[in-house]
C-alpha cells in the first residue's frame, strides 16, 4: 500500500508540521478540524509538500529525516 509523507504549513502562525499517511486529503481534514492534538491550536493548515512511498517503512524513514534539522531546512527552502 502506498504511503505519503507530507508537510503542512499553518495559516495562523506559519508553523510547520511533517507527518505520514495513506490518504493525504483525509489527514489534512483531520488536522484542520482539530482531531490532531499537536496541530489543534494552529489551524487551519495547507499542504505544502508531499512525497509518495511504496511502503510504510520507507515513508517512516523519510518522515524521520524530514523532521530532523536538515530535513526541515529542505522543506523551508521549498516554501521560500
Amino acid at each position: 500500500m502506498k504511503h505519503y509523507v507530507y508537510a503542512l504549513l499553518s495559516k495562523t502562525n506559519g508553523s510547520l508540521y511533517i507527518g505520514m499517511t495513506t490518504n493525504v486529503h483525509r489527514r489534512l481534514q483531520q488536522h484542520n478540524i482539530g482531531k490532531t492534538r499537536s496541530t489543534k491550536k494552529f489551524t487551519p493548515y495547507t499542504i505544502i509538500y508531499t512525497e509518495e512511498w511504496p511502503d510504510r517503512i520507507s515513508a517512516r524513514e523519510r518522515e524521520k529525516y524530514l523532521k530532523s534539522g536538515i530535513g526541515r531546512e529542505f522543506i523551508k527552502t521549498i516554501i521560500s
